[in-house]
């Protein structure tokens, strides 16, 4: 009898909606049936899930900024679908669906709650009263997680510092990324910039994410305005900060050596286009988009933050600098085009250090693996829940 998985998040897009839909693929479906909950309508993800039999339903009350009423709503929804489809496992992503996930999950009496560490809604720089009680918002869910998912050991290790979950609660996986043909040769690399109209002797750095605060664009622009070595900006991705950054790009005098592409569905195809691969967010998980990189064969400047470090080992396969500090970006981002033999060198053995932690096929492993414990100790109840475990 094939076991019900329902995966809630909240946004089907970008690095965490990415891994939501390919773990729902990945599963065996002679042994699963998977839900996708999400309060994102459209979008390639969501038309692939379905393309694979990954069963889709859009609540529009599921959304990222703190909303009591909408909350309460997809709280009632949530609880309701999950007693009415009997779902025998339910994996949340993202943080307002990890927490409203996981709680509706409690009160239907799911048998296993499973939720995807792909960072932390709370920072160092945050207010100390919201970052208080954002830690103790996710120390009282562990309460009834049955198993963490971290995308990185650096995610991991803080979960623990921080009594977010107890030892054997927690799994660390690499995010999934799907394989790709395109790789760095002559060849592609003239396609790419051929289709960005970038000429071949081009310094180009690239860089792939939402135009927010956590990616920090001006940030970058910073580091690019400090710049030895003249280089062009190529940054893929949409944003709220789209049109300030804009007008920063105007303002700095960079609009002839900055490309704001917008959202694209050719990454993968663009990826070989840039010399270096940088990031310049002041949080992460672990972003897929720098596991495409390192497999296309582009090297990566990125700062030190989260799991970051997992697939960026300083002087090894990549550089890394600290975040909020364009002066050391920029001046990482001129070594690397400065040195092109040992940037390539990194690139190399940054694919061989990849193998095959982070392709579909071993995250799918992972998810069996987790989906097959035996919850042996009874949940501790929370205020509000009014269903033990499902018998």
């Amino acid at each position: 009898m094939r076991r019900r998985v329902m995966h809630v998040i909240t946004r089907c897009i970008a690095g965490a909606g990415g891994v939501a839909v390919r773990g729902a693929v990945a599963l065996d479906p002679s042994r699963y049936e998977s839900i996708l909950v999400t309060g994102t309508r459209y979008g390639p993800l969501l038309d692939r899930a379905r393309e694979n039999g990954v069963e889709v339903v859009v609540l529009p009350e599921l959304v990222s900024p703190i909303s009591p009423r909408q909350d309460l709503s997809a709280l009632t929804r949530l609880t309701a679908l999950m007693r009415a489809r009997e779902v025998d496992i339910v994996h949340t992503h993202s943080a307002k669906a990890g927490a409203l996930g996981r709680l509706a999950a409690h009160r239907a009496g799911v048998d296993l709650i499973v939720h995807t560490l792909h960072g932390f809604p709370f920072h160092d720089f945050q207010n100390p009263a919201v970052h208080a009680a954002y830690v103790g918002i996710e120390r009282r869910l562990s309460r009834i997680t049955d198993a963490y998912l971290a995308v990185g050991t650096g995610v991991a290790v803080e979960a623990l510092r921080r009594g977010l979950a107890r030892p054997e609660q927690l799994y660390t996986v690499g995010p999934a990324v799907d394989a790709s043909d395109v790789v760095l040769t002559p060849e592609s690399r003239a396609r790419a910039r051929a289709r960005l109209a970038l000429p071949d002797d081009a310094h180009v750095i690239g860089t792939v994410g939402r135009l927010d605060f956590q990616k920090a664009p001006e940030v970058m622009l910073a580091a690019l305005r400090r710049m030895e070595v003249p280089a062009v900006l190529v940054w893929v991705g949409d944003g709220e900060l789209a049109e300030e950054t804009a007008d920063h790009v105007r303002a700095m005098g960079l609009s002839d050596r900055v490309r704001l592409l917008g959202n694209r569905s050719d990454v993968a195809e663009l990826l070989p286009a840039f010399d270096v691969f940088a990031l310049a967010s002041r949080y992460e998980g672990l972003p897929c988009v720098i596991v495409e990189a390192q497999q296309c064969g582009v090297p990566v400047v990125a700062t030190a933050v989260n799991a970051v470090p997992d697939v960026v080992i300083p002087g090894e396969t990549g550089l890394l600098v600290p975040p909020a500090r364009p002066d050391l970006l920029a001046g990482a981002l001129d070594y690397t085009l400065r040195h092109p033999e040992r940037a390539e060198r990194w690139a190399a053995r940054a694919r061989e250090h990849l193998g095959s932690r982070y392709d579909v096929e071993t995250g799918g492993s992972v998810l069996d693996d987790v989906y097959s414990l035996k919850v042996g100790e009874p949940r501790r109840r929370l205020v509000g829940a009014d269903t033990g475990r499902r018998r």
